[in-house]
């Protein structure tokens, strides 16, 4: 049986308000997907966070630089690439938050999480992207 991939791409200027068109981008598609309602949480949460990070970090809340988001998605699968336009970073910079010295460093959260909700996640200094994928249909066991 072949499924259709659909593909969407948006852009919104960096306003962190911005964030709810988001929001409502990631519900729309879930409302599509078989499957993808049980793991709503996380997709909203990882999407947020990057598309957080791009507006923040990435292009530094100058309203006049924009974010991408790109989606594809069937029932078997959810990819997100989010970029910006500043000039990327090293992950591998990035503080862990779990370690007993940055408790405290609000840096890195961000970070943790999309790596944590995500089934898979990537980051792309050369296209300074997040690249987010959910399989709506893998089993899972319960968050304890």
């Amino acid at each position: 049986m072949a499924t259709n991939r659909v593909v969407k791409e948006i852009t919104i200027n960096s306003e962190v308000k911005n964030i709810a068109i988001v929001e409502k981008l990631v519900e729309d598609i879930c409302a599509e997907v078989t499957g993808c309602m049980d793991i709503f949480g996380n997709i909203l949460v990882t999407v947020s966070e990057a598309v957080t990070n791009c507006i923040i970090h990435g292009n530094n809340r100058d309203s006049s630089k924009f974010v991408t988001i790109k989606m594809s998605y069937d029932i078997g699968e959810i990819l997100f690439e989010i970029s910006d336009e500043g000039h990327g970073f090293d992950l591998n910079l990035v503080p862990d938050p779990t370690k007993e010295e940055n408790i405290e460093n609000p840096h890195g959260r961000g970070i943790f999480l999309m790596k944590k909700l995500c089934d898979e996640f990537s980051y792309s200094v050369e296209n300074r992207s997040f690249n987010l994928k959910f399989y709506p249909l893998k089993s899972r066991e319960p968050i304890r």
